[in-house]
């Protein structure tokens, strides 16, 4: 979920049309959903006040060719200095603090979001709304098992108790998961029986065995090569399913990134890695799983792949 403070005042956001959500008969084929967390709403940039425009190919490559001269990574090492470990001590710390403070404001209901932020939390929201349509295709929640892996402030956790289901959630920030059981206790009344359980643990401490495992926005802050043993841990706790989403990793998504990097501020502490859904897709089946369906949930600075997965 890192984001810079602010960008340039052209930035390509091409206008494209995006299929509605809706819901699929049960089939052992994949098939295609509308609906997926944004790029932005886990590592875009935000924009405030800028003019969106698109860039003409010859100057992408232009642009592209200046960006490979550029040294994020630098910058990176020095963040994880600071707080004296990798990338993981670099998230902790972060969501512990600045960033606490900024996606609290974008999973929450405050009028106190700037434009991009806004739309960051649309999107996220239309996440949240997928992911519980997925859920219950099945039928009644009432009792199902669910571990919300990453759960930030509650926004899926929160939710998925109302329907019933006996929630888990965890987050590797102790501010998060302050915030969420404030939130749940507020949303679903002190005196309710089906308060989730919150943890803070980040994904590797997982255990237990769960009818259904989502983790949303979080497979942003490992590398393919730690997001494929991390896929495969999260697949050894889910009985029934797994619903992973993740920024896709395409040269145009790829070429926003690097963008954003040339601009650090405040906001902007974690790395952001884009994973290709063939990546995913290949993890997922080296574990035993595989996809039943997909979809893609985009809004103006918000882009995400949305998989549900099943043993094979």
């Amino acid at each position: 979920m890192a984001c810079t403070s602010s960008l340039f005042s052209t930035i390509p956001f091409p206008a494209k049309n995006h299929p509605r959500f809706s819901a699929k008969p049960k089939t052992a084929k994949t098939v295609t959903v509308a609906a997926i967390p944004p790029l932005s709403a886990v590592s875009a940039p935000d924009i405030d006040g800028t003019t969106i425009a698109v860039i003409g190919g010859s100057s992408v490559a232009a642009l592209a060719a200046a960006l490979s001269l550029t040294d994020p990574e630098r910058r990176r090492r020095l963040q994880a200095e600071e707080v004296g470990g990798g990338d993981k001590e670099v998230v902790r710390e972060y969501f512990n603090n600045s960033g606490f403070q900024r996606w609290r404001k974008i999973y929450g209901e405050t009028d106190d979001v700037n434009r991009v932020q806004l739309d960051i939390r649309l999107g996220h929201s239309k996440t949240v709304e997928n992911v519980m349509v997925m859920l219950k295709e099945e039928g009644s929640l009432n009792g199902v098992t669910v571990c919300d892996a990453g759960c930030g402030t509650g926004s899926l956790s929160i939710p998925l108790a109302r329907e019933g289901a006996i929630v888990s959630a965890s987050d590797i920030s102790a501010a998060m998961v302050a915030e969420a059981q404030q939130q749940a206790m507020e949303q679903l009344g002190e005196g309710s029986e089906n308060i989730p359980k919150f943890e803070v643990k980040d994904l590797e401490s997982l255990d237990g065995k769960y009818d259904t495992v989502v983790c949303l926005d979080v497979l942003i802050h490992y590398p393919q090569s730690k997001a494929d043993g991390m896929i495969a841990h999260l697949a050894s706790l889910a009985e029934n399913r797994l619903i992973l989403s993740f920024a896709p990793k395409t040269f145009y998504y790829n070429l926003l990134k690097r963008i954003g990097e040339l601009f650090p501020g405040p906001s902007k502490a974690t790395r952001a890695y884009l994973h290709a859904e063939a990546d995913v897709e290949r993890a997922l089946k080296k574990a035993g799983w595989k996809i039943r369906k997909k979809g893609f949930i985009t809004t103006q600075f918000y882009f995400a792949k949305l998989v549900e997965a099943v043993p094979a």
